[in-house]
């Protein structure tokens, strides 16, 4: 086998380590977007205020986005909790696509791109969690 086909044990899954690689880049670049994401929402900038404004939920909602948001963006980094992560934001993605369809407008592509990035982190590190 050569070494980019051959199995690897991340939280006791097999993985290739192509894919294993691939998937780990796709944690941290998500880490890193949802920590941006939502350290802007708990720290009040006034973007994220007033479009939290214009769901019209109160911004109570926006702190509560922001923490699931900070916290799954650490499981993401996580090996054993991952796919926790992963499902935790993908939920959250969905979320913010209907959102953006039908209260707010806007473009809902960038939470399209990321709900597809999360799930796919999701699906791929599934079986750490049930370890």
């Amino acid at each position: 086998m050569s070494s980019t086909t051959a199995p690897v044990s991340v939280s006791g899954t097999s993985v290739s380590k192509g894919l294993n690689v691939f998937l780990w880049i796709l944690q941290i670049l998500a880490a890193a977007m949802f920590l941006m994401a939502g350290g802007s929402k708990l720290a009040g900038a006034p973007v994220m205020v007033a479009m939290f404004g214009k769901i019209g939920i109160g911004q109570w909602f926006r702190f509560v986005t922001g923490g699931i948001e900070v916290v799954s963006a650490i499981l993401l980094l996580i090996p054993r909790v991952s796919a926790l992560g992963g499902l935790l934001l993908a939920s959250t993605m969905v979320g913010a696509i209907i959102t953006h369809v039908f209260v707010i407008g806007g473009n809902p592509g960038i939470p399209i791109v990321l709900l597809l990035i999360t799930s796919t982190i999701a699906w791929q590190r599934r079986k750490a969690l049930l370890r």
